[in-house]
């Protein structure tokens, strides 16, 4: 995946400048609001309000923009996956900590997050991301095989449908979830681990 490239400053004299970070933070929101593929670099240009050459200073095109942008959802995803606590103890309580922690990650990166779960393999980046989104859905599934192993599962639960349902009803909160619209996000995560693993848990 591409890396990031040190911070430049661009833009037309008397207009605001846009670093990387910034530049891309826009790049996100035109994606998700016109989809990628309707979205072009001069309607990048005209939403930043900066000329197509100033993008150019810093990316060599939208895929780069959205490499960066898909890469920045899976990097905060994985970084989940070699925590402690997602790596020692029973399995059902590193799926659980997985669960709370990946809701955390959605909040705090909800564009890239969207961004990512609504691509659909139409260009060799989107492919890539994809198959790391698979990966990750393999680690979720191993953890609930081992749960199940372990005998913290409620009998005759299907390990893949579990990891299905659960992540689906994580990566359904970018349909409705603002940072405003009240409540923690502590409180967010803690009513999908209640909602779930309630159901998981053998009594």
């Amino acid at each position: 995946m591409a890396t990031t490239r040190p911070a430049r400053k661009s833009g037309s004299p008397g207009r605001p400048g846009y670093d990387l970070e910034s530049l891309l933070a826009v790049a996100v929101t035109v994606f998700n609001d016109k989809g990628y593929d309707g979205t072009s670099m001069e309607v990048l240009a005209q939403r930043l309000g900066i000329t197509k050459s100033s993008i150019y200073h810093h990316v060599s095109g939208k895929s780069e923009l959205l490499e960066l942008a898909l890469s920045r959802a899976l990097n905060a995803l994985f970084a989940v996956t070699t925590e402690e606590e997602a790596t020692n103890g029973r399995y059902i309580e590193r799926l659980e900590y997985l669960v709370r922690r990946s809701v955390e990650v959605l909040s705090a990166e909800l564009p890239y997050v969207t961004l990512l779960l609504r691509v659909r393999g139409n260009t060799a980046v989107e492919r890539l991301a994809l198959a790391r989104r698979r990966e990750f859905d393999a680690f979720v599934s191993d953890l609930v095989v081992a749960a199940a192993q372990e005998g913290d599962l409620r009998p005759g639960i299907d390990p893949a449908l579990t990891s299905r349902l659960v992540f689906g009803t994580v990566n359904s909160l970018i349909e409705w979830y603002r940072p405003r619209t009240g409540g923690s996000v502590s409180d967010l995560a803690d009513a999908v681990v209640e909602l779930t693993f309630d159901g998981l848990r053998r009594t």
